[in-house]
């Protein structure tokens, strides 16, 4: 492969050098932030043999390429066009000017709480396999590595004002460490613990003729996301009051004092009615609309991706685990994910396109696995029907895990792989519900393409631009 020769293409279908305002790229796509989006010719681009796909998403034009390639093409395309080279996440800022304010707040959602997915998802897996162990019975409760388990299990979830405030503070641009501490405060142990406060409030602290409840947040989101945006606010203005002598003192006293003070005074309380709300309202719109909830959602979560919007949810997912103490939408999420395989499968048999047969086969598989950017991007939106047969698997599948009542214990984890994250005793309900999204989605891709037996090269030989 002539790697400077596939960049030259690119170059040529995005408008030249002079309409490219950044680039970067990640595990398998090229990221251009494109300064006007009209002169891009996205059907040229997709027609070059080694371009698996392309989408425009988040602000950004993104080439799919693939593992190995994109990096080489990438390093061609900066030579040959002398762009400067910008990391991931300096062509997420540049790409941030071209979002409305809803894809914005979306974006820094995503932003703030994908990274510290990792810790929740470890988390999740040892709840799910306590419980396993626990409903089977295979080892005795009272162990001490059960008790150890136990711990580990939920250290992420007791701290994770923690980990969020840390990683707010990076988007927001404040201090991280003084973030930490305000995180830290919030789940201080002079105050109650979150979990116990629905047995009631057990003691104020009166400052200044205000009472306040002396609650904690574990495992809360919104309170301690506001609280740092806060922080970083006051930050930012005191250290422009503040002489340079004096500011390593006062910058960071005065910030943690105002910030804590009223992050629970107001913050706290106010974030914790909110995220309590929203828990609520879903869980009984959950339990009033029942399958139907799972209809609309599983086939309606694929197009919402689409959007980027979906990184959004994270922070309601973890808002139910804390207050209800499960994670039903994920199901659901992963009844639309893997939907997107079988749709794109269903493809890989029907189609003449020898590029399109060589993307069906992988990108089915990696939705299996949770990852679908390549089944939806690469195949499926493409070719307008697939996608569309794989929003009925979705559906269907999304209404059997709520009739059955599904639920995860952490978030970040769709397909396969989600199977370590569910209720054991749900989980044949999960395997069962993957089985009807994927065969649903195959077989509405499948007549879709049947009913123009004669003309399947017209619907499948050849991807809309």
């Amino acid at each position: 492969m002539d790697v400077k020769k596939v960049a030259e293409q690119i170059l040529r279908e995005v408008g030249g050098k002079e309409n490219i305002e950044s680039a970067a790229h990640c595990a398998t796509r090229l990221r251009l932030v494109i300064k006007d989006q009209s002169k891009v010719q996205v059907s040229n681009i997709e027609n070059i043999p080694e371009v698996k796909g392309s989408f425009q998403n988040a602000g950004q034009f993104q080439i799919i390429l693939g593992t190995g390639v994109v990096t080489r093409v990438y390093a061609a395309l900066l030579a040959i066009a002398d762009v400067g080279q910008s990391s991931t996440g300096e062509a997420a800022q540049a790409a941030m000017k071209k979002l409305n304010p809803w894809q914005r707040l979306a974006r820094v959602l995503s932003n703030v709480l994908v990274p510290i997915i990792p810790a929740i998802v470890a988390s999740g897996f040892l709840m799910g396999l306590l419980g396993m162990l626990s409903t089977f019975q295979w080892i005795n409760p009272e162990s001490g590595i059960i008790h150890i388990l136990n711990m580990f299990s939920n250290t992420a979830f007791i701290f994770l004002p923690v980990l969020i405030a840390f990683s707010a503070a990076r988007e927001f641009g404040a201090n991280p460490f003084l973030a930490a501490v305000l995180g830290g405060l919030l789940i201080h142990p002079d105050l109650q613990n979150a979990w116990t406060v629905g047995g009631g409030i057990k003691g104020t602290i009166d400052v200044f003729g205000l009472a306040i409840a002396a609650v904690g947040y574990q495992g809360t989101v919104l309170p301690v996301l506001i609280a740092v945006w806060f922080m970083a606010f006051v930050e930012k203005n005191i250290r422009k009051a503040v002489p340079n002598a004096l500011d390593i003192l006062l910058t960071p006293f005065l910030t943690l004092a105002i910030s804590g003070f009223v992050a629970l005074v107001a913050i706290g309380p106010f974030g914790r009615m909110l995220g309590s709300g929203i828990s609520f309202g879903l869980t009984g719109l959950y339990s009033q609309a029942g399958p139907l909830a799972g209809l609309l959602f599983g086939g309606v979560y694929s197009a919402i991706v689409i959007t980027g919007i979906h990184h959004s949810f994270h922070a309601i997912e973890m808002e139910l685990i804390k207050n209800v103490g499960l994670n039903y939408l994920l199901p659901i999420w992963s009844m639309a994910n893997v939907a997107q395989g079988g749709a794109a499968l269903a493809v890989y048999f029907k189609t003449t396109d020898e590029k399109i047969k060589a993307i069906a086969i992988p990108a089915a598989t990696s939705c299996l696995l949770g990852i679908t950017e390549a089944a939806i991007f690469g195949v499926n939106i493409r070719l307008g029907k697939p996608f569309a047969a794989a929003a009925v698997g979705g559906a269907l599948g999304g209404a059997y895990v709520v009739a059955m009542k599904v639920g995860m214990t952490a978030v970040g984890l769709t397909g396969i792989p989600g199977i370590s994250i569910v209720q054991p005793a749900a989980m044949i309900h999960y395997v069962i519900g993957m089985c009807i999204a994927f065969g649903g989605a195959f077989a509405a891709s499948w007549l879709a393409g049947a009913k123009e037996s004669e003309r399947v090269q017209s619907m499948f030989g050849k991807a809309r631009a």
